[in-house]
């Protein structure tokens, strides 16, 4: 080949050659996904978003933890989130019939369990000690928008006991704050879920509710209507229903709802 042409050829060559070394070596493209999140999974979602970080380093989080019905009217009113994950099916029954939810995407992900919890030095042995005079006060989440409240007030009435202690109840905002309550004694028993139990070294389970005594416990999760990163949304929340998220769920004491 002549020099002059092989000479044209190189000069054309190295710009190409170029940008593809420069794409290659782009940053990954970035995305930030809204989270708004049933408070009972703060901890496992924490740790589930690190380890989805690892192996997608361009995806960031923003996370809004409360309660199920509250996290559901937040995006009523316009609210930004890209994924909804609940405590119940109710609240997100009420957004997929407005149209709020990204169709196909919804799947039932979670189960629980309720359980009775007291400070570790207390003397409760059962749902009916709470009748006694050495239970002052009974922190519930308020049944309006918590779900563990509403499951909680399911098993009172159940178990023939909501008229006795609805004087006693103590409403949280959320299971959180229900939790706090008991460890911090400002409250002698309380109604969370098993895993926030679990996660604590400050209360004892004393009993676990009977699953008969309430609707199923069950964690819906799906994209949001109008997300502004729905594909990194359904990402996300594949990855949530896959093996590595699920390991982590199930060490945290969830168990994986049937599919």
């Amino acid at each position: 080949m002549p020099k002059r042409i092989q000479s044209r050829l190189c000069i054309r060559v190295a710009p190409l050659a170029l940008a593809v070394f420069i794409s290659a070596c782009r940053a990954p493209e970035r995305s930030t996904l809204m989270l708004s999140a049933a408070a009972s999974l703060q901890d496992a979602i924490a740790e589930i978003e690190a380890a989805y970080r690892q192996s997608h380093p361009g995806t960031d989080f923003i996370n809004n933890y409360g309660s199920s019905g509250t996290l559901a009217e937040q995006i009523e009113e316009g609210a930004p989130a890209d994924i909804l994950l609940s405590a119940a099916s109710r609240p997100m029954d009420d957004l997929e019939s407005k149209g709020l939810i990204a169709a196909g995407t919804r799947r039932n992900l979670l189960r629980n369990s309720l359980v009775l919890i007291a400070p570790p030095d207390s003397q409760l042995k059962d749902f009916n000690g709470l009748t006694g005079n050495s239970v002052r006060l009974i922190a519930l989440g308020d049944p309006a928008s918590v779900p563990a409240g509403q499951y909680g007030r399911q098993t009172l009435l159940s178990l023939h006991l909501w008229d006795q202690l609805s004087a006693k109840l103590v409403l949280g905002k959320d299971v959180r704050q229900v939790l706090t309550y008991v460890e911090t004694g400002n409250a002698d028993a309380g109604l969370v879920y098993a895993t926030d139990a679990e996660a604590s070294s400050k209360v004892r389970v004393i009993a676990a509710a009977p699953e008969s005594a309430h609707d199923p416990i069950v964690y819906p999760a799906a994209v949001v209507k109008g997300s502004r990163s729905e594909e990194a949304a359904r990402r996300f929340l594949e990855y949530l229903g896959g093996p590595a998220a699920q390991a982590i769920f199930l060490k945290r004491g969830f168990r994986m709802a049937a599919p």
